[in-house]
């Protein structure tokens, strides 16, 4: 795939799918092509099962229109009910270190090995000292109760990487590359008829893993933000809650004809989520009813 359309088609993915997200379920959480379901797209669909990125995207389609119908309809619920607390909790966890163990390897602090599989890199070189460094003053700060900790720490990290010669000054502005590579190029005629593997065969093995791992990852993403904020407690949560789905699946298709891969809830979110407080909504919004006020959540 064009790497500068691929860039530019994540971007509006995830300004479009968080508009959704914020405009529909009035929740406090971001999206983005998630990280567990590009890999699941370059290396098992593209890789492993060999077919070509236009069908992928076309299977990414089929799957949000699918998310979309059981969002809409009770399976959804029966789905989501099903699914344990621990494991919900569980699925948040395993994205967050997911999610480490590719900043880790791209800060070069551990490295692969034939013998181990992973490895401590060379701690002696800027890329991994910075990175260290910039945790460690993201953990102080957080420790603090500093506001802005994580953002403060990668500006940090950021001027210290440029003072290094590590980070190279492109300027401000500049006009994004073309999207028309990935745009509308999705093969749905193609995935149904792939050389090689009957329809059903291929509906089986990779639209409908697509959407299992769609609706167990946004809905672990989602009660793990939600439940960060306190949210989950306050009347009327499972109806925002469905809407928040329902702004996931709407996000996949429009992600899919942009040419990037599912667009869902990113566990990244719960950095910028603080728990519900009914003492600081008094004093935001003084004019409200006292017992609204104590118990409501604006919609």
């Amino acid at each position: 795939m064009d790497r500068d359309a691929v860039f530019v088609a994540t971007c509006l993915a995830a300004a479009l799918g968080s508009l959704v997200m914020a405009l529909i379920a009035n929740w406090p959480i971001g999206m983005a092509p998630g990280m567990g379901l590009n890999a699941f797209f370059a290396f098992t669909v593209v890789g492993a099962a060999g077919l070509p990125w236009q069908q992928a995207l076309g299977a990414v389609f089929i799957s949000g229109l699918v998310f979309l119908v059981l969002s809409l309809t009770g399976v959804r619920a029966w789905l989501v009910s099903g699914i344990p607390a621990s494991l919900r909790s569980a699925i948040v966890a395993g994205i967050g270190l997911f999610l480490a163990i590719i900043a880790l390897q791209k800060s070069g602090v551990i490295v692969g090995n034939e013998d181990t599989l992973v490895a401590l890199g060379p701690l002696n070189t800027a890329p991994p000292l910075l990175a260290l460094a910039g945790f460690l003053l993201i953990a102080v700060l957080e420790a603090r109760r500093i506001r802005g900790a994580i953002l403060i720490g990668i500006l940090a990290v950021t001027a210290a990487g440029w003072a290094l010669g590590d980070v190279q000054y492109q300027g401000l502005v500049s006009l994004p590359p073309s999207l028309a590579p990935t745009f509308l190029q999705l093969d749905l005629p193609g995935l149904l008829h792939h050389d090689g593997g009957s329809p059903i065969a291929v509906l089986l093995q990779v639209v409908l893993v697509f959407v299992l791992v769609e609706v167990f990852d946004a809905t672990g993403t989602l009660y793990g933000g939600g439940g960060r904020a306190g949210l989950l407690k306050l009347p009327g949560a499972q109806k925002r809650f469905g809407r928040a789905l329902l702004a996931d699946s709407t996000a996949i298709v429009a992600g899919s004809m942009l040419g990037t891969s599912s667009t869902t809830a990113f566990a990244e979110s719960a950095s910028g989520v603080q728990p519900y407080s009914s003492r600081r909504w008094r004093r935001w919004c003084p004019a409200m009813p006292l017992r609204r006020r104590c118990c409501s959540w604006p919609d």
